[in-house]
């Protein structure tokens, strides 16, 4: 995803596991070889595990970090398969137009990354829910979102 910052556009790298959760995120000035290399090991730094399938567009750079930090990994290259990359971007669109813009690539970084593990708290996945369970569902959520940042509840 390419994102301005001060005039200038960056690309914002993304890794998304197969229900959807956002791993990781970085922000860089350039979508080279290095940089992939550089996303993919910080990616896996993080992962507890290596993945069974690696599913990416079509960009060149990809490979390149794919076949020197997990050559053994199954990598596909679809711009279809990655559908699910690409719908976890829209939340960040719309913080971004909300924020007016970001104003430097590390407070970009720093945002999304606490914004991409925070934002799917208060997003339940609505359309299998009842309107009693998505209220009930949003009220433990509040309530342990309270709890997490030291709120009391108005009694």
């Amino acid at each position: 995803m390419f994102i301005k910052i001060n005039g200038k556009t960056h690309y914002l790298w993304r890794a998304v596991d197969q229900q959807g959760t956002v791993l990781d995120i970085l922000v860089t000035s350039r979508r080279d070889a290095k940089a992939a290399t550089r996303f993919f090991g910080k990616l896996l730094k993080g992962l507890r595990y290596v993945p069974r399938v690696l599913v990416t567009d079509k960009l060149a750079s990809y490979r390149v970090a794919h076949r020197r930090l997990i050559p053994s990994v199954e990598h596909r290259r679809s711009k279809y398969l990655n559908n699910r990359a690409e719908n976890s971007h829209q939340p960040t669109r719309q913080r971004e137009r909300a924020m007016r813009k970001f104003r430097s690539p590390g407070a970009a970084q720093r945002f999304l990354s606490a914004f991409s593990g925070i934002s799917p708290h208060f997003r339940p996945r609505r359309h299998r829910l009842t309107a009693a369970q998505h209220r009930h569902e949003m009220n433990t959520r509040f309530t342990a979102w309270n709890e997490v940042v030291g709120l009391r509840t108005a009694a």
